[in-house]
């Protein structure tokens, strides 16, 4: 019999794969009913204003312009939902370097 080997302990493969079923099963059905696209309105409501507009500002989520309204793709905005963020990811080296400079000329 094969088993997984974690840093923690150890699985059969048998129950490993099994949970992994399960696991997949569960969020299909969780997303079975769900549009590929919805409205800025509902993505607000379902996921925080301020969680949707950080992943645009990140890059981590495209919004499509359609006429009248602004959309985006429920699985992207699912899968960022389900993602560990990190609040504090550091700045680009470019605006580090501004702001040195702006406190050089402030002396």
């Amino acid at each position: 019999m094969f088993s997984i080997q974690f840093i923690d302990h150890e699985v059969p493969y048998d129950v490993f794969l099994n949970d992994l079923v399960n696991k997949l099963v569960q969020a299909l059905k969780d997303t079975h009913d769900d549009p590929e696209f919805i409205s800025q309105r509902k993505a607000y409501k379902l996921f925080g204003r301020r969680n949707v507009d950080r992943w645009k500002r990140q890059g981590k989520v495209v919004c499509y312009k359609r006429p009248g309204k602004v959309e985006y793709k429920t699985a992207d905005l699912r899968m960022l939902q389900k993602t560990t963020q990190d609040y504090f990811e550091s700045p680009p080296l470019s605006s580090i370097t501004s702001i040195k400079k702006t406190v050089k000329h402030t002396k």
